[in-house]
């Protein structure tokens, strides 16, 4: 059992959280927005009234937070995580960050005497309901190894990929793959019902097939249906490009469709679609292609 404070309930934090409770940690959640917090409570967590009061006896913290800003916001500085945590305490960001800040906020958590370990996630809202998320973890072997049963407890893929920032770096892959795979479902489904095939038939069979793959498995229905309720917003996706583009331009590597992908994604933020799942890029096929949904 270990005392875990978790900052940012937000789609993925809570759930996450929820089943940290349910795996028998004693759980403390801090959030701007005080309703997630109750939800919380309401799973048998505790609340807290700001980070220092959410870290002050944790030896996990976990911090689940949009961006690269927000992390640091929360990290440092005389309110922050590494001021009030105890030391010897593991510090999990499950966030996706920039590979470059991880790696440098890893260097701060150590300086004060806390073990960091980047964990990023993929796997949607409905992976960290139930706990299958695949989590890819940057850190020392020894602090990965310390805290498997917490992350355990929220993935059911949990591996080590490398020192700290490592995970961060697999994450970006991980957007690249997923943005693009997005696009392309979302270029057959509008070519399947421009040449008036059932769709409903033609998703199963691909899946079956060499084109099976997750966004099929999870997206294609709320693709065709033009439902777009948040799993994962195309504004957060849209950020992960940007690491994905910055990181691969750092390296010297060329990503021609996962840079098309990227600007595809900023069109349709700039369409005011920011707040959409990240499948809407389906809504921008269609523009392209003179078509609208009846």
């Amino acid at each position: 059992m270990n005392n875990v404070a978790v900052i940012g309930l937000g789609i993925m934090g809570l759930p996450m959280a929820i089943n940290l409770v349910k795996a028998g940690h004693n759980v403390v959640g801090f959030n701007r927005s005080s309703a997630r917090i109750d939800e919380l409570v309401a799973a048998g967590g505790r609340g807290a009234a700001s980070i220092p009061d959410a870290v002050r006896d944790a030896n996990v913290v976990i911090t689940m937070l949009p961006d690269s800003p927000d992390v640091e916001d929360v990290v440092s500085g005389p309110d922050g995580v590494f001021a009030h945590t105890p030391a010897g305490a593991y510090w999990i960001d499950a966030s996706t960050i920039r590979p470059d800040v991880a790696v440098r906020l890893a260097g701060a958590a150590r300086d004060a005497g806390l073990k960091p370990v980047d964990a990023p996630v993929s796997g949607g809202e409905a992976g960290a309901i139930e706990g299958t998320l695949s989590i890819m973890v940057g850190g020392e072997f020894a602090d990965v190894e310390a805290i498997r049963g917490v992350l355990d407890a929220m993935g059911s893929t949990v591996v080590h990929v490398g020192p700290a920032g490592s995970g961060q770096t697999v994450k970006a892959a991980n957007q690249l793959i997923v943005a693009g795979t997005i696009q392309l479902v979302a270029e057959a489904l509008v070519f399947l019902e421009a040449h008036s095939v059932d769709t409903e038939a033609s998703v199963k069979v691909l899946a079956g097939g060499l084109a099976g793959n997750r966004i099929l498995d999870r997206k294609a229905a709320g693709m065709v249906a033009r439902t777009f309720e948040p799993g994962f917003r195309v504004d957060l996706h849209h950020k992960d490009l940007g690491i994905v583009t910055a990181a691969a331009r750092a390296a010297g590597v060329a990503i021609p469709l996962g840079s098309m992908v990227a600007q595809l994604m900023g069109t349709l933020r700039a369409e005011g679609h920011g707040s959409l799942d990240h499948s809407a890029l389906l809504l921008l096929v269609e523009q392209m292609s003179g078509r609208s949904h009846a």
